[in-house]
């Protein structure tokens, strides 16, 4: 089983990476884009056997504990219990 931790700044937290994202696309020509966060993805793969809300808690304990700054970042998670 197979997880995707999705960690981004919270909404109050400057995002510089995601303004100079922004301003490239603009100088790119695609003037459409209003706004730009970045963030990052972690793939996590579960060792066979692991029921999904066990993973849901391990996940939940992982980010609080490392995945995230839970004071400047939000997360979430999906979990594909088929892979």
């Amino acid at each position: 089983m197979k997880a995707r931790v999705f960690v981004t700044l919270k909404k109050s937290v400057l995002d510089p990476q995601g303004k100079a994202i922004h301003s490239a696309l603009d100088s790119m020509g695609f003037h459409t884009v209003g706004d730009v966060r970045c963030g990052k993805m972690i793939e996590v793969s579960f060792k066979p056997g692991m029921k999904p809300d066990a993973a849901a808690d391990h996940l939940k304990n992982m980010c609080e504990k490392l995945l995230a700054n839970t004071v400047i970042e939000d997360y979430r998670w999906e979990i594909d219990p088929s892979s």
